[in-house]
């Protein structure tokens, strides 16, 4: 199958391509568990600040304390689709940004919730994006379409454009960015999107919805049919998926051409920015997801960095101190 590629530059952005079909919502019991951290989870609330993605727990990214200073600036709009969505992104500053003497890398940041749920501003992925500001990126947490109300290619398609607005000459200058200096970062669902927006590209790094880093942790990145069989993959992750993409749970890839698009290693190839892939060893997502993108990768002669924990956490469940650390260095190597 060809892949559908990004190139540089908004007036060279791939087709998109629209699959027209009515999703089923999933039981809320079971499609909350790519929102957050680990079972059981609950659904998160969009509309507040303080929903969180898995009961009260003090793990990953909850461990973190955001230092005074930092400037966030909520409820920007980058965008307004056909159907009239409006897409919106918070932008959190580091304290030091105004003293810099050069212009700040950014990361774009991508909240998870099965696709179909989820938001920017929840307590956890408030709180990421804190992080990525304490660590002096310019970090921008991201809204897009969700599930049933739009299907693949609608949330790919969205963080792309998320990229592009955050890269104009007026946003850069605005944030104190360096436009030729953006990484991603996503958990889960949102992971997933991380890494097909890292893969979906033509072109320099510097350009259009590109960027130059990818870190992801937990994301489901084949979708594909025997992927999913290969890797035992739980009758819940098929239906979320099949949902995602408008298809029936278990549809083979001939009769789902859409899983083959919307998995990060189809589009691979040397052009690709490096990536960081975290997983836990007995998560909610299989492990193989993360091991065969990381095989795929190295393949296509990619730079990849996997890191594989113990235990049964997932997405930003998994950024603990350690994790935060190594997710850190590999994005201020690859940024700075």
């Amino acid at each position: 199958m060809t892949s559908t590629r990004r190139t540089g530059g908004s007036g060279t952005r791939a087709r998109r391509v629209m699959w027209a079909v009515q999703a089923a919502a999933a039981a809320i019991a079971s499609v909350s568990a790519l929102s957050g951290f680990h079972l059981p989870l609950r659904e998160i609330d969009p509309r507040g600040v303080d929903a969180a993605s898995a009961g009260t727990e003090i793990i990953g990214i909850r461990t973190f304390t955001a230092p005074p200073g930092i400037r966030v600036e909520a409820d920007l709009e980058y965008g307004v689709r056909e159907d009239g969505t409006m897409l919106t992104l918070d932008v959190c500053t580091p304290p030091a940004a105004a003293l810099a003497d050069e212009p700040l890398p950014a990361v774009v940041s991508i909240h998870g919730g099965s696709w179909a749920r989820g938001d920017k501003a929840n307590a956890d992925w408030r709180g990421t994006c804190l992080w990525l500001a304490s660590e002096g990126f310019v970090a921008a947490s991201v809204n897009y379409r969700l599930v049933p109300g739009a299907v693949f290619p609608a949330a790919i398609d969205d963080v792309a454009l998320a990229v592009e607005w955050l890269r104009a000459p007026e946003q850069a200058a605005r944030f104190g960015m360096d436009p030729d200096r953006i990484g991603a970062f996503g958990g889960s669902a949102g992971g997933s999107l991380a890494a097909l927006l890292g893969t979906t590209g033509d072109g320099p790094l510097e350009t259009g919805s590109r960027v130059a880093a990818v870190a992801e942790l937990s994301g489901p990145v084949g979708l594909g049919a025997s992927e999913l069989v290969a890797d035992g993959a739980s009758d819940w992750l098929h239906r979320i998926i099949g949902d995602y993409l408008g298809c029936e749970p278990g549809a083979s890839d001939e009769q789902c051409p859409q899983a083959t698009e919307a998995s990060a290693g189809t589009h691979a190839d040397p052009s690709d920015p490096p990536f960081f892939i975290g997983h836990a060893e007995s998560e909610v997502v299989p492990l193989g997801q993360s091991q065969r993108l990381a095989s795929t990768l190295t393949t296509a002669g990619v730079a990849v960095e996997l890191a594989i924990v113990p235990g049964g956490d997932h997405s930003i469940g998994l950024l603990d101190e350690a994790m935060r650390a190594r997710v850190a260095a590999f994005l201020h190597a690859h940024l700075d």
